[in-house]
């Protein structure tokens, strides 16, 4: 977990936890793409959809990381796509060093330190022209809060903040992602895995 508040939550994941109140983000899982006084920007990684990315972005389908389907990336901008990606290793783009982007690229570099290094892509490119890639998902949307807000929320206790790994993001298996994400933390935070979808039913 993170100490500091005033540090940037930007490669950290927010669990969303009962206080939530929020459906568009009951057992949500958000990876953070940025974070500053300016506000915050991330995407919900654990909500696939069954649309399959090759009815609307046929051209990318080969590249994206099962399953290859649209996730929605939260309730901000939903008719918009972000595609988040990742290269190849020891490759970087295009056989470059890592860094060397082209402006179908727009690197993300608070979150490398976590994951790896990421970027966001350019749908409408073609991905020809990109032969480093190794991994691409799409994301309906994204999750967004203006300047203190998410602050707000967390010393609400709506969101538990964990360092992310890799595989959160490229999970085969996003359904679960949420419940993984807790198990691995220590002491109590682990014992939310547990609680079912409807506290009825405990």
């Amino acid at each position: 977990m993170i100490g500091s508040m005033s540090e940037s939550l930007a490669g950290h994941l927010l669990v969303a936890t009962p206080v939530i109140g929020d459906p568009n983000f009951e057992r949500t899982v958000v990876f953070v793409l940025g974070h500053s006084d300016e506000g915050t920007l991330g995407l919900v990684i654990n909500r696939p959809t069954d649309v399959e990315v090759g009815e609307s972005l046929p051209q990318w389908s080969s590249l994206t990381s099962p399953p290859s389907v649209v996730f929605v990336g939260g309730p901000v901008e939903p008719a918009g796509a972000i595609g988040l990606a990742r290269p190849a290793p020891g490759v970087g783009v295009h056989g470059r060093a890592p860094g060397e982007w082209d402006a179908a690229w727009s690197p993300i570099p608070d979150v490398a330190a976590a994951v790896g290094l990421l970027a966001t892509i350019d749908l409408h490119a073609d991905p020809a022209i990109s032969p480093g890639i190794e991994s691409v998902r799409v994301y309906a949307g994204h999750a967004g809060w203006g300047p203190g807000q998410l602050e707000a929320e967390l010393a609400e206790d709506a969101w538990i903040v964990v360092t992310a790994r890799p595989d959160d993001l490229w999970s085969e298996r996003p359904d679960d992602v949420w419940g993984q994400v807790l198990r691995r933390q220590a002491g109590p935070v682990s014992w939310l895995a547990l609680q079912p979808r409807d506290p009825a039913t405990n």
